[in-house]
This record gives C-alpha cells, structure tokens and sequence, in this order.
C-alpha cells in the first residue's frame, strides 16, 4: 500500500535501520544521506520516510512531505556550504531512477553543466 513501508525496498529499509547509511539529516519525515556512489563532492539523498514509488506519487498524496523534502534539501546544501547546487528527482526508468522510493539528490561543489546527461 502506498505510503507504507515495502519490505523490498532498500530506502525502506535505511529509514528501519535495518540497512547502514551515512546519515547527514533526519526529521520527523526525512532522512538526508550521503550517495554510496557519488557523482559530485556533495551527493546526497533526501528520501522521505514514507513509501512512494516517484517524486510524482509522493507530491500527489502527500505534498506537505513533498515540501519538506525540498525544505531539507535546503538545509543539506547549507550544512555542506554550498552556494550553488542542483536538486534531482528521477522519475521513471527512462530517466535514470533505480531505486523506486521517492528521493532527491542533492548535488553540488563542482561545476554542473547543462543539460545534464
């Protein structure tokens, strides 16, 4: 069911503890953790502690979650100091999600162009 924990999910289980992560930020909704594959000097996801498949799923039943994800978003790229920084939300295979439990990725200290990949 939508929202609730999914025992396949690796995010899922982060959230438990049941799988170790670097974990950088938590609050009564998120949890913010360092990539274990990163693509920039600061590469962090902030998933929400909730179970939705996408960004899309998870701003369409729970926005107020959606927003605190963006609102802690903020708060990893100032806890790293960065005054420029991009935040990614993969949607779908065809757009590089592998993981399908909604999260952001918080890029940044390093130049990014544009388009990306």
């Amino acid at each position: 069911m939508a929202g609730e924990p999914q025992d396949d999910c690796l995010f899922c289980k982060i959230v438990a503890g049941q799988i170790p992560a670097t974990i950088i930020r938590e609050t009564e909704t998120t949890v913010a953790f360092r990539d274990i594959n990163p693509q920039a000097p600061t590469h962090v996801l902030v998933i929400p502690k909730v179970h939705y498949a996408n960004a899309a799923d998870l701003a369409a039943a729970a926005p107020e979650i959606a927003a605190d994800l963006l609102r802690e978003s903020r708060a990893v790229a100032d806890g790293d100091g960065l005054e420029s920084y991009r935040i990614v939300f993969n949607t779908g295979t065809g757009a590089g999600q592998t993981v399908f439990h909604a999260h952001a990725h918080i890029l940044g200290g390093r130049g990014l162009q544009w388009p990306p990949g």
